[in-house]
């Protein structure tokens, strides 16, 4: 299957560039960790459940920011500092070892040569939901820009995100080709925007009729930087 007229290309990044699970669970872990040495109280008031539950709470009492993750966990720390006696510092030191700890990624293996490949004949725009940054990752010279949740003021599914990069990159929706690992936030919310869409299966899972009619399909970059050079 041919895409005719694209000039940019709009890439996920978690779970579509590399694996989020590891990276989340070593962030917390590494927070924790921090935690436990400076403000010990936290750890003691704190079990992963109360921290959960906090982290809802925050989320009922502001839905209009729940979109904007780097807010949310710096008030979830702000409110368990508060609750425990500890001073606003916390919130520094907390996040920025979590942040440090959430950009170490690694790629998968067909990410960065395909990468490599695509930005020599597309505009790359990365669109996020959350708040990894590229520099970090080392593919920051293959994108012109990078859209966060925060950017847009709403999260993917919402079409406020695919408006957003195509500001941003100075096209129009026929002109966008978005990729990423998610039914719904991804492949259907960019066909919805007017946008193109090809779904990266990278676990072979089916396509849900629940889902509507079936996307481009790929296994990994490297297909669908054949795809498109085809």
């Amino acid at each position: 299957m041919t895409f005719s007229g694209i000039t940019t290309l709009s890439f996920d990044l978690d779970d579509t560039l590399w694996p989020i699970r590891p990276v989340i669970y070593g962030a917390e872990a590494a927070m924790s960790e921090w935690l436990d040495v400076h403000y010990p109280r936290v750890g003691e008031r704190f079990d992963r459940e109360a921290r959960m539950a906090l982290r809802k709470r925050v989320v009922a009492d502001a839905p209009e920011r729940a979109h904007d993750l780097t807010w949310l966990r710096r008030r979830v720390l702000a409110e368990m500092a508060r609750e425990t006696g500890y001073p606003d510092a916390l919130v520094d030191g907390a996040f920025n070892v979590f942040d440090a700890a959430r950009n170490r990624v690694r790629l998968y293996d067909d990410a960065r040569p395909a990468l490599a490949a695509l930005a020599g004949r597309y505009r790359l725009v990365a669109l996020t939901n959350g708040n990894a940054r590229l520099g970090p990752a080392g593919i920051a010279v293959y994108f012109r820009a990078r859209v966060t949740a925060k950017d847009a003021g709403a999260a993917k599914p919402d079409p406020r995100m695919f408006r957003k990069a195509e500001t941003v990159m100075g096209v129009r929706p026929h002109e966008v080709l978005h990729i990423g690992d998610d039914p719904e936030r991804d492949v259907n919310a960019a066909r919805d925007a007017g946008q193109h869409a090809v779904w990266v299966n990278r676990t072979g899972a089916g396509w849900s009729d629940a889902h509507g009619a079936p996307p481009v399909e790929v296994r990994n970059l490297h297909e669908l930087a054949r795809l498109l050079r085809d």
